[in-house]
């Protein structure tokens, strides 16, 4: 709950000489819940709220931060602001925007239900997750379920007139299983990420879980060759993760994005269309503005294989004399939600179609065996053999290797599961038409 009068905060600024003034607020409360083995091993709750006050004084941009709200700090932080901006060399980000025409109306993006559900109801139901887990098979040897839910308000007002507020409420609920046989031990992990409680079921969650673990049992890896493969969601969101910094334009800027230069380039197979989704419902991720103030925007990153846009704040869209995409957050730039189309092939056929390939349902190692600039990446994986459409014998200890842009190029199939995963990302399964892959 924001204390500070801020239009006495933007007075004493402008009496110091500060010209423009922009507040960002952001609130935030969580919920934390884990279990263990049947036993409740974590129950947390917290809030934290940061004022991020940015001015500019003589040309240039200081900024303070602070976590207390009171009007008596209000010297303090103008002092800063001032002390601050003049010791900026640079010019170019002093920048308050006065904010654009229209800004989306978020619909769905706060459920009252899951707010006001009974704390005791939530861990009740992680433990039902939990003993579901261990009912599902008697190879479970070790669960570890959790479940946490983050509510978060964000409140900018800057001294052009600017006042834009967002508030958005999420939970996610997930486990993992360790599973084991006489000669090997395998785990899986899978979670569900809503804030409409009736989405959190946990029972087809237990099922799938349990029995990802159980079918990797005996997974060894293959022969070094070259195979069709199709990434499951959750392995090619791990991978895009690796990469969605290549498409902010201050990477580009500094050398270190291998998408320089290729504006209005093909980079991937027209089956492939890479979103960024501000707006998608029952994210916590989505906003209708951001850190700057300028309103987000639903905008093809990759269409049909098209390299469209960088991702940009004010400053570097000033640079390159375009408009903001509304990415600038936090000082950096990065995607809202970012958000693979799904295509019309149901995820059946596409396995069906594959001769000899490889189900890759998890990859490891992303960040540190990915090269932003080059795009050549090599990954642990695992998965399954498949064999004239049929899945065969569980696969793991293999190493996937290749190049992010030929990969989207060689992309030939992509299916209609789309799902949300880990890392914020959303994408449906694809199938590629080869890749490397180093085993024995």
């Amino acid at each position: 709950m924001i204390m500070m009068n801020l239009e006495l905060l933007f007075k004493t600024a402008k009496a110091r000489g500060i010209s423009d003034v922009q507040v960002f607020l952001s609130d935030r409360s969580e919920l934390s819940i884990e279990v263990f083995d049947g036993e409740l091993d974590k129950y947390e709750i917290s809030a934290s709220s940061s004022m991020t006050i940015r001015g500019v004084y003589n040309g240039k941009m200081g900024t303070f931060v602070t976590e207390v709200f009171d009007d008596e700090i209000l010297p303090q932080i103008v002092d800063s602001i001032i002390g601050s901006a003049k010791i900026i060399d640079a010019l170019e980000d002093a920048i308050i925007y006065a904010g654009d025409k229209e800004y989306a109306k978020l619909e769905g993006l706060f459920d009252e239900t899951l707010k006001n559900q009974d704390v005791a109801e939530k861990i009740q139901n992680v433990k039902k997750l939990d003993k579901a887990m261990h009912e599902a098979d008697p190879k479970v040897t070790t669960v570890e379920t959790m479940y946490s839910e983050t509510t978060r308000r964000i409140l900018l007002q800057n001294t052009k007139g600017l006042r834009l507020e967002n508030v958005v409420n999420s939970a996610m609920i997930g486990g993992s299983a360790i599973v084991k046989d006489e000669h090997d031990q395998r785990t899986a992990f899978d979670l569900i990420i809503s804030n409409d409680p009736k989405d959190l079921d946990v029972g087809p969650l237990a099922d799938k879980i349990v029995r990802d673990a159980v079918s990797a049992l005996g997974a060894k890896p293959i022969p070094t060759g070259a195979y069709e493969i199709v990434f499951k969601p959750e392995a090619l969101q791990t991978l895009l993760s690796a990469f969605q910094g290549v498409f902010s334009a201050e990477a580009v800027h500094k050398n270190m994005s291998l998408l320089k230069g290729k504006l209005g380039t093909v980079i991937g197979s027209p089956l492939f269309t890479l979103v960024d989704d501000p707006f998608m419902k029952k994210s916590s991720r989505s906003r209708s503005f951001d850190d700057e103030g300028v309103a987000t925007k639903y905008k093809a990153l990759i269409d049909k294989g098209e390299l469209k846009t960088y991702l940009y704040n004010l400053v570097t869209a000033k640079k390159d004399g375009v408009v903001s995409t509304g990415n600038g957050f936090g000082g950096s730039i990065g995607p809202v939600n970012l958000k693979v189309l799904p295509g019309e092939t149901r995820y059946e056929d596409m396995l069906a179609s594959v001769r000899n390939g490889i189900l890759v349902k998890d990859v490891q190692g992303a960040h540190a065996g990915a090269n932003p600039v080059s795009g050549d990446f090599s990954l642990q994986a695992s998965g399954f053999v498949v064999k004239d459409g049929v899945i065969g014998a569980p696969v793991a200890l293999i190493t996937v290797a290749g190049n992010i842009i030929q990969m989207m190029k060689d992309v030939v199939a992509v299916a209609d599961d789309l799902k949300t995963g880990y890392f914020g990302i959303t994408s449906p399964s694809v199938k590629i038409k080869s890749m490397a892959v180093s085993g024995i």
